[in-house]
Order: C-alpha cells, then structure tokens, then sequence
C-alpha cells in the first residue's frame, strides 16, 4: 500500500511539473518576415520558446502530427488569436506583436503550450 502511495504522489509531481512548470531551455529567435514551423505532436509544440522583437512580423506555420483531439486547436489568448490545426496540413499564423511582452500559445484545454516572447 505505501508503494502505491509513494508511486502515485511521483506521478502527481511529474504531472505538475509537465503541465504547469516545465519551460524549455533554449529558444529560437525569430528575425522580421522570417517563418518558424512549429511542430504540433506527443503533446508538445516543438519549439514552444519563440523570440521575437515588438513591432515586427513574423510567421508561425503550425504543422500538426498529433491525432489527439486537444491538438485541433492553437489559441493566443493574450493576442486574441486562435487557428484551427488539420492534421498533416501546414497553417501560418502571421503575427505583429506591439508591444514587449510574454504571450502564452496554447491547446484549448490548455495542455499544449509555449511561449512567444517579445523583445523591444
């Protein structure tokens, strides 16, 4: 019984730590008109630390390998933007952040995430 205990509060921690603390180590950095693919599988967007700086455009072409329903969906929610991911079909998000800043991007249930971070 104290094994399964033990297992199951291991488990609550790396869910924590997955869904809520975990932040990648490196970023990519973003020029103006440049185009990042962001690969949307295994419960992640790869890369989900983009830089970028405030007042220029940029492209983010989402490319959906994931079947799981919570994948259908990429919301920016601080930017007021939110794109439909078919599977296996590539869509640019064309984005002119104003202002410096972190703005998240995630699934609708929130499970997927990364983050845009704007540079002045």
């Amino acid at each position: 019984m104290l094994l399964v205990n033990i297992a199951g509060l291991l488990l609550i921690g790396f869910i924590i730590w997955w869904f809520w603390l975990y932040r990648p180590a490196t970023a990519i950095t973003v020029a103006p008109g440049q185009v990042i693919e962001i690969r949307v599988k295994d419960g992640i967007y790869e890369p989900s630390l983009i830089e970028a700086v405030a007042g220029k455009g940029i492209s983010l072409k989402f490319l959906r390998e994931d079947e799981s329903a919570c994948a259908g969906q990429v919301l920016f929610p601080e930017l007021g933007v939110q794109k439909e991911l078919p599977l296996g079909k590539p869509v640019v998000i064309r984005l002119v952040p104003e202002s410096p800043g972190t703005f998240t991007f995630q699934c609708q249930m929130g499970m997927y995430r990364g983050e845009l971070h704007v540079k002045s």
